[in-house]
């Protein structure tokens, strides 16, 4: 299994950073997984649901540890590389407008 494509929504709110949509292999999707700020620093959640008890159930989610690292691996790059673009020159230290 290849992730061919990682697409980043980010967002202003204060533990959620963004959206993310996982392409895998070219053929299948899996939305509304979450780039989260928490106490240790940014982690991927999964996708969940809430139950009718109120708890939540990942609806999609890697089932080895190995998996888990690669997915969050390749989606907190993108994170960072569409921080950086969302930031332009300044990101990069580079424009010669910056304060």
């Amino acid at each position: 299994m290849e992730i061919t494509e990682v697409r980043v929504f980010t967002v202003n709110e204060e533990k959620l950073r963004a959206y993310v949509t996982v392409t895998l292999d070219h053929c299948f999707v899996v939305r509304d997984l979450k780039v989260i700020h928490g106490t240790g620093g940014l982690f991927v959640a999964m996708p969940a649901k809430r139950r009718k008890d109120g708890t939540f159930k990942d609806v999609a989610h890697p089932l080895n540890a190995e998996t888990r690292e690669r997915f969050e691996r390749a989606i907190l790059a993108e994170y960072e590389r569409e921080l950086r673009r969302l930031d332009g020159p300044r990101a990069t230290g580079t424009d010669p407008h910056a304060d």
